[in-house]
């Protein structure tokens, strides 16, 4: 299975420059996070895709727009591929409002509000990616599917911290990572 983390997003730009959340709820890619998508898109052109599994942010959703694309596929948007819940860009947009920007998809099994009131702990996102690891690996065809999401979810899945538009490659019947290193030792890793 072929993970993609999304683009360079609104929050990360700002985030970046100033390692202060700026308070961007659900936010948009940047002009580079498009262009790290179409890069995507041209990257995993021969991969032989067969099935798009997007977290139902808004960034996430447009990173996997070209990609589906050019594939002619559709894209299967689930929460349980979405970011860990800490940040302001981690409050989503409420389905009804998703539908009307990406009318092409199909949200009708979302909630309303799909994604939690509250932080995330380590153990909560560690535990989701383990149930999707064991989803993907019961299916036969897993190697055909390409996963968009985000730092936190990648993390929990492969132990390491993917940049915007990376492209990672895991084996979901082999062992998960033994241990996730949420913050290194000399300081606090945040979601970029």
């Amino acid at each position: 299975m072929i993970l993609l983390r999304h683009g360079q997003s609104e929050f990360n730009l700002h985030f970046t420059a100033t390692r202060r959340d700026p308070g961007i709820p659900d936010p948009k890619l940047t002009p580079l996070g498009m262009a790290q998508a179409e890069e995507a898109a041209e990257a995993l052109a021969n991969e032989g895709i067969r099935r798009i599994i997007a977290s139902p942010y808004t960034r996430a959703i447009q990173t996997a727009m070209p990609i589906a694309r050019r594939l002619g596929i559709p894209i299967h948007v689930t929460p349980t591929v979405r970011e860990r819940y800490a940040f302001s860009c981690d409050i989503g947009s409420p389905r009804t409002q998703l539908a009307l920007a990406f009318p092409e998809l199909d949200l009708r099994h979302l909630e309303e509000v799909w994604w939690p009131a509250v932080e995330e702990p380590d153990e909560q996102i560690e535990a989701r990616a383990r149930l999707f690891r064991a989803e993907m690996a019961a299916l036969t065809d897993w190697q055909d599917t390409l996963v968009v999401s985000h730092w936190g979810f990648i993390l929990a899945m492969t132990g390491e911290r993917a940049v915007n538009g990376q492209i990672l490659r895991c084996d979901p019947t082999a062992p998960p990572p033994e241990k996730i290193v949420w913050r290194l030792a000399h300081h606090t890793v945040v979601k970029p």
